[in-house]
């Protein structure tokens, strides 16, 4: 039974992103006024405020599945060094630079930094909700399958591993746990997804679990 969930899940995705995502950039992706209703806070809106957070920078990352026989997820784990989110798990991708003509530029130019996943191997899909962060970034994700084929070289400075956990995993909601922390003065929630060593948590897992809500919650 599991298998054959996996089977359905990879044979479906890509058809399923292709008719429910799209190119369309988010006018809040630079306008903080506009309308944002996904991010770190958003399983508790109101402590925004009380947190004080303001998220204020555009970013972009690339949400890369590998079409593989069971399609997988590509992350990295970020080195301990880094001054924004040290030593988690996360997509690749970063702040939006005044040279990348799109959001999706960024994402590819940040992938290829990073890890050295070369644009050629990346087949855009569409974007997913803009992801507010209690870090200061908008983060806009980019949905794009991956050819299997590609060929990684990890920035040492930045990233300490790159690897892949498999897509049927990360699109069951039994996976998707609830935690809690203390931020600021108030106690926030999270999403995680822990897989075998590696704890998929925060933003990685909010933009996941905002996958699995555009994608299969209808």
């Amino acid at each position: 039974m599991l298998q054959r969930a996996h089977n359905q899940i990879g044979d479906s995705f890509f058809d399923r992103a292709r008719a429910l995502l799209a190119l369309d950039v988010p006018a809040g992706l630079t306008d903080p006024s506009a309308a944002v209703v996904r991010g770190d806070l958003d399983l508790d809106p109101a402590i925004w405020e009380r947190a004080g957070v303001a998220a204020t920078r555009p970013a972009a990352v690339l949400v890369g599945v590998v079409d593989r026989p069971q399609p997988s997820v590509l992350l990295t784990l970020r080195t301990g060094e880094l001054p924004s989110h040290p030593g988690q798990i996360a997509f690749p991708g970063g702040k939006i630079e005044p040279n990348d003509a799109t959001p999706l530029a960024a994402a590819l130019r940040e992938a290829y930094e990073e890890i050295g996943l070369a644009a050629e191997f990346v087949d855009p899909i569409g974007y997913l909700d803009l992801y507010l962060t209690f870090s200061g970034f908008r983060i806009l994700p980019m949905v794009a399958r991956v050819a299997p084929h590609f060929k990684l070289a990890l920035n040492a400075s930045e990233v300490v591993e790159a690897f892949e956990v498999p897509l049927a995993f990360l699109m069951d909601a039994s996976n998707h746990q609830r935690g809690s922390r203390e931020f600021r003065g108030v106690i926030r929630q999270f999403y995680a997804m822990p897989f075998g060593e590696h704890y998929i948590w925060g933003v990685t897992a909010g933009i996941l679990r905002n996958l699995y809500e555009r994608l299969y919650i209808r």
